[in-house]
Formats: structure tokens, sequence, C-alpha cells
């Protein structure tokens, strides 16, 4: 029997999108996509009516009609029969099952990566995304950014903030062969019921279509309308979790728009989840205008999770943590993290904490949890305590490694506490330690909220009150700039928030310390990384950082 044309197959997708209607009421979300010239037919219809028997059609028949609708992307609802029990079975639960099977080997490197994949999941079981809600094209419209050095932007009311709830999506990268397409298997196949609908696509193909819609809304609408926003709508309604396989960024086209798709996505409540082979700082390297897609990087590093998927071991065979030594906010994972960094950076024969106590000047300094040479204080144990520079010498004496857990954002309430921080981190940097900290809000907005900036931006005149309350693209400039390091730091410069210049100099120069510090370099130093040179690269490290403190004292 031949197979269905492309008309029979259009003719039976019509017929039970209606019949499905008319028995369920449910309205299915089929679409069809042009794709290198070729239409792509993708549907969403409730997980119990996935197969469907098709009168007088054989079987060859029916399975050359599914593939029809299959050739773009994985776009589906959660089930709602059976998906109840299906919540309890997560990634790491799956995993456990596919050890056990003998389907995949143990690791304990990818079990702490599958644990951050497990976090998401708990996450998405309570989570509600906001409903879709569409720009207009009046909104879609050119306007004038109100800060000149930002330059002209279109459409900046076009998108929505960001919703706080949104949980932190996972940014996976890793060189060829690190498992990165199990990883995304584990979590999209165990995704809770919760999510409502999700998507696996290709990046290349997701922007492939991405840039045809945006080419049809232009000729549409004219060249001057800002479609991303517009489009970005559309692609929520279709997916409250987005999976991109192989995020990569080579075509400046793409690049232009990233940042303003992305973030549209996010102001949805699209949570999203990707592979790449790159760190986010090496997307779109040496690219033309390469400046334009910073902020793009920065709204990655800001809104995921990015986690190393490469499994680098020590002299010592301990795994370093797939992730950064910054976490925040102060969620499930936080814990974990602040365990993970523990288990490296102390001792790994007796990695159990126990508690010290260090003598400056007679007085005591107690240290509530001590493993090897690292030492872990909650943010009140250190700096809520009457604490100061001598007794951070002392601590930089005894220990090689610091990990500070449940730092809160300092507004200027907490001037105090923000200054004998500031202390503590240049100790830890001028002693050339680690430092591993989880926190209540991003480091740009640790000495300084969004409230405050926009309120030194009215006194320094770069912004009128008219202005800030008239047009929602401050909040979005706000955002960039509390997002970009560099932007941070330099308003922190020239900011009246402070009572002089050498207050300005010392945060703005804890913020470029924080940033150096997190560095795989000065993370990775000392370690004793076998591609580093093992123990021997870990006793040179231990000399020379003995003679600089002996220097410092």
């Amino acid at each position: 029997m031949r197979p269905p044309t492309r008309a029979t197959a259009n003719r039976f997708i019509t017929s039970t999108r209606r019949s499905t209607i008319k028995r369920t009421g449910f309205q299915s979300g089929f679409q069809c996509l042009r794709i290198g010239g070729r239409r792509q037919y993708v549907t969403r219809i409730p997980a119990a009516r996935q197969r469907v028997s098709i009168p007088g059609v054989g079987r060859c028949q029916a399975q050359s009609i599914n593939l029809v609708r299959r050739q773009l992307a994985t776009i589906a609802p959660s089930a709602t029969t059976a998906s109840q029990s299906t919540d309890n079975v997560g990634p790491m639960q799956e995993y456990d099952s596919r050890v056990k099977a003998g389907r995949l080997r143990e690791d304990e490197h990818q079990r702490d990566i599958i644990q951050s994949l497990q976090h998401l999941h708990d996450a998405l079981v309570h989570y509600r995304s906001r409903p879709v809600v569409h720009p207009t094209l009046e909104s879609l419209k050119p306007k004038k950014s109100l800060f000149g050095w930002f330059g002209a932007k279109a459409g900046s009311s076009g998108i929505q903030d960001i919703p706080d709830d949104l949980p932190r999506g996972l940014y996976l990268y890793g060189d060829v062969g690190s498992g990165k397409t199990m990883l995304m298997d584990l979590f999209y196949d165990t995704l809770p019921s919760a999510v409502k609908s999700k998507t696996r696509i290709h990046f290349h193909n997701f922007m492939q279509d991405v840039h045809k819609r945006l080419h049809r809304m232009k000729m549409e609408h004219g060249n001057d309308i800002d479609a991303v926003p517009f489009i970005a709508a559309d692609i929520a309604e279709q997916a409250n979790v987005l999976c991109f396989d192989e995020f990569q960024c080579t075509d400046v086209a793409d690049a232009m728009i990233l940042r303003r798709l992305l973030e549209s996505l996010m102001s949805h409540g699209v949570v999203l989840v990707t592979t790449s082979n790159r760190h986010p700082d090496e997307l779109y390297k040496n690219g033309i205008q390469r400046e334009s897609f910073i902020p793009a990087i920065n709204l990655l590093k800001s809104r995921l999770h990015v986690i190393n998927l490469d499994s680098p071991t020590d002299y010592r065979k301990i795994p370093r943590p797939p992730s950064g030594v910054y976490h925040t906010p102060l969620d499930n994972h936080a814990k974990s993290h602040v365990e993970k960094w523990l288990r490296f950076l102390g001792d790994p024969e007796n990695p159990e904490p126990h508690p010290e106590t260090q003598k400056v000047w007679g007085r005591e300094i107690q240290v509530p949890r001590v493993s090897g040479r690292c030492a872990w204080f909650t943010f009140q144990e250190l700096i809520g305590r009457a604490t100061g520079a001598a007794d951070y010498l002392e601590l930089m004496r005894s220990y090689d490694a610091f990990i500070i857990s449940d730092v809160p954002g300092m507004t200027f309430r907490e001037r105090d506490l923000a200054r004998r921080f500031i202390t503590f981190i240049d100790a830890v940097y001028e002693s050339h330690a680690k430092l591993v900290l989880t926190t209540a809000v991003p480091l740009t907005q640790l000495f300084v909220s969004a409230d405050e900036l926009r309120e030194s931006l009215r006194k320094d005149g770069k912004a009128t009150r008219e202005e800030d309350d008239g047009d929602e693209s401050v909040s979005h400039v706000m955002q960039h700039m509390m997002e970009d390091m560099d932007s941070n730091i330099d308003q922190l410069k020239n900011s009246s928030l402070f009572s002089g210049d050498e207050e300005r100099f010392a945060f703005a120069r804890a913020l470029s310390r924080l940033a150096e510090m997190a560095s795989q370099e000065w993370v990775e130093r000392g370690m004793g990384l076998e591609s580093l040179g093992g123990k021997k690269e870990k006793d040179d490290w231990t000399k020379v950082r003995s003679r600089q403190m002996e220097d410092i004292m």
C-alpha cells in the first residue's frame, strides 16, 4: 500500500482535531512550521490520545502520518491520569534505576550533576507559570531609550519583567562524550505533571524557525516592528519548559536577537534547560559585533545554573563540583552546593566537619565547621559578630578555603555588615584563599539593590521620576545593569549612594575581586588537579602561599 500523501495527512489531522474537540472539548495545538523550505508538522495532544486508530488506514500508513507531525521537535503536554504517581520518579530515581538495570555505569561526578537536575525537577512540581500575554503591535514599534549610552531600543515595553518565582534553569556544557544527551533524556523524560507542555529541540532548528517567523511578521507589519516579543509569546504558549540540544551561536543574526528572545521567553515564565559544548563566556567568541552579544551571556549566567559536565579529578580522586563557587538563591540546591564544595576543598579522609577555636590577641574565634583546611561559616556566624581585620588575618593563616553560606543582600541599612564583609573579601583575596558563597541575591545586587541604584540614577540626573514611572523600559535597563558586572562596578564608582570616594572604591573593588576569585584558574590553583601537575603542583603552591602569608603578617 502506498504511503499517504501530504494532503491525506492534512485531512486526517484536521478531522482528528475536530473529533477530539467534539468528544473532549480539548483543543489540540496543531502547528505547521517551515524548516529549510519544507513543512514540518508538530502537534500537542493529550498524552492519553497519542496513539490513534485510523479507520480504513493500514499500520504502515498510520506510522507514516505520525512521522509527518514529528519531524521538527518533541512538543507534548504532561499526562493527566497516571502522572500523579510519576511525580515521585525524578532524574535521580531514574538514574538509580538504569544503573541497577546495568544500562548506565555508576559515576560520582555524574551523580552530582543529576542532583542539580533533581533540584529543578522538584521546583517544577510546585511551579505554575503565569498566563501568556501577547504584546500589542503598538508596543512593538521603535522607542528611544531613556539612557543615551544604551542606544535606541525597539519596543522594550513589549517585554514584561521576569517573574520572581521563575525557577533557575540549567546550562550543561561539556566536550563530546560527556553525557549531555543522556542527562537531557533523564530530565525531559521525568518532567512532573505540573509542566503542562514541554518542548525539546535542536537549537539550530529552533533559531531557523524563529528567523522565518520574524521575516513573516516584518513582511506583514513593516521592517520597523520588533517582532521578537510577539514570537516569544507564541513559543511560550507551546512550552512551559523549553529544552535545547547543542546551544551555540555562530551567526551574527542569531547574536543580535538572542538576548531579547531569551528574556522574552523567561518573562512568560518559560524555564530553559540547555546543553552546549561551550561555557557561556566562550559563545560567539571573535564573532562580528560580539559586544552586542555580551548581554545574552550575562542573562544566561544570571538566570541559569552553569554546570560543567567534564570530570576533572585531583590526586586524591575527589571530583571538583560541576557548578561555580557562587550559588544563588538560597533554595534547596544551596545546601548540596555547600556540601559538594566542602567535600572537594576539605579533608577527603575525614570529610565530616568539626568545630575549632582560634585565638587572636587573647580572644577566641569560634569556627563552627572545619574539614581539613576548609572553614565553613554562615554569614551571621562570621560577619554578624564583632569581628575585624585582625580576626580575618588569623583565619587566613589557619585555613586555605572558606565557605560562607546564607549571605543576604545588603542595602544602605546594613552598611556596617557590608563594610565588614568587604574587609573579609579583601583578606581572602590578598591571601589567595578559595571562597565559596551561597547568596540570597546575585552578586551584582549584593551591596546595592535595584531600588537603590534606580534612586541613584535619579539623583545623578540620568533619569527623571516621570520617565521612570511612565516607561517600562527603565526596569529592563536596570535589569541589564544588575546582570552586567562591569556596568554595575562602573555605576558604583560614580554613585551618590556612598559617603565618599574611599567607600565607593571599596565596594566596587569587592565586586571585581569576587569576579576574579570565581575564575577557573583561581579555584583550581593549588588543588593538585592531575591536569595541572597533581600532588607536586599542590605542594609547590602550599610553599608559595606560606611565603605570601608571612609577608602579609
